[in-house]
C-alpha cells in the first residue's frame, strides 16, 4: 500500500484529460466547499459541452459560474437555480439544459450510484411534476418548452404499515468528480470542514474518476482512521491548494454592534 500515491503536482495536470462532452459531478453548496482551484484549471484546459452536476451552479463570476459564463456547459442536474443570474438567463433563453431534482434526492442519486445502486425508491415529488413528468428541461430562444422531464414510476409501499406512494429515481454516475477537502493523505483519504462536507462525498463517489483539492496533503497514515470522512477508495487523483486558497461567501451578514 505504500507505493499508492494519488497526488498529482498541480490542478492543471490534474484535469488535464478531461474531455470535451464529459459528465462531472461536483461538490459544494452555494459557495461552501466549491473545487475552485479545480474548476479555474479545467477553465483553462478548455473542455466545453459539460453536463454538470451539482447542488447549484455557484455564482455569477465564481465556482461553476466561470464555466457557465464561458458557455462550456450544455446541462445542469441541480436542486437550486437562484443566486446566479446567467444560469437563469441562460436556462430561460434555451441555452442550457436543466433538470431540476430535490435536493436530498440529488445527493442521494449520487451516494447511490457511487455505492452500485442502480435505481431507489422516494416520497420526494410524489403527487407533482417531479413524479408526474413536465417539468420544463429545455427552452427555444422564444420561451417554448421543446423538452420537458418525463413520467417516472411510481409504487404503493407500506414500510411503516400504512400504504404509500414512492417515485422511483434513477441513481447518478458521472466521468468525473471534482471535490474540495480540508486534509487528505496521498491515498486520498479525506476530511471535509464543517459544511463544506455536504455534497462532496456523494459527488466525490458518484464519479468514475474523483480528483479532490485539499487545502492540507500529508502522508498516508497519518489521519487517525475514524477521522475520515471519506474513504480513499473512492479518491483517484489528489491535489494540494494550500490554506490560503481564496473561499469567497455568498452572502456576507453583520449584526450592527450597540454604540456602533
Amino acid at each position: 500500500m505504500a507505493g499508492i500515491d494519488k497526488s498529482y503536482p498541480d490542478a492543471a495536470a490534474a484535469v488535464a484529460d478531461i474531455p470535451h462532452g464529459a459528465s462531472l459531478s461536483v461538490g459544494g453548496f452555494g459557495l461552501s466547499g466549491n473545487p475552485i482551484a479545480l474548476i479555474q484549471a479545467l477553465l483553462d484546459q478548455g473542455a466545453g459541452d459539460l453536463s454538470v452536476v451539482s447542488n447549484n451552479c455557484g455564482v455569477d463570476g465564481w465556482g461553476l459560474g466561470l464555466l457557465l459564463d464561458a458557455g462550456r456547459i450544455r446541462k445542469m442536474t441541480s436542486s437550486y437555480v437562484g443566486e446566479n443570474k446567467e444560469f437563469a438567463r441562460r436556462y430561460l433563453n434555451g441555452e442550457l439544459e436543466l433538470e431540476l431534482t430535490p435536493q436530498g434526492t440529488l445527493a442521494e442519486k449520487l451516494r447511490a450510484g457511487g455505492s452500485g445502486i442502480a435505481a431507489f425508491y422516494t416520497r420526494s415529488g410524489v403527487g407533482t411534476q417531479v413524479a408526474t413528468g413536465g417539468l420544463p428541461q429545455k427552452y427555444d430562444a422564444e420561451g417554448n418548452v421543446v423538452q420537458a422531464s418525463a413520467a417516472k414510476d411510481v409504487r404503493e409501499f407500506a414500510p411503516r404499515g400504512k400504504n404509500a406512494e414512492y417515485v422511483l429515481e434513477e441513481s447518478i454516475v458521472t466521468d468525473y468528480a471534482l471535490i474540495h477537502a480540508a486534509k487528505g493523505d496521498k491515498h486520498g483519504n479525506l476530511v471535509f470542514n464543517k459544511a463544506a462536507r455536504q455534497f462532496s462525498p456523494p459527488a466525490a463517489m458518484a464519479g468514475k474518476v474523483c480528483i479532490a483539492q485539499v487545502e492540507e496533503l500529508v502522508e498516508a497514515g497519518s489521519i487517525d482512521p475514524d477521522m475520515v470522512h471519506l474513504p480513499g477508495v473512492y479518491v483517484h487523483r489528489i491535489v494540494h491548494v494550500g490554506k490560503d486558497i481564496e473561499k469567497r461567501i455568498e452572502k456576507r451578514t453583520v449584526t450592527a454592534r450597540e454604540g456602533h
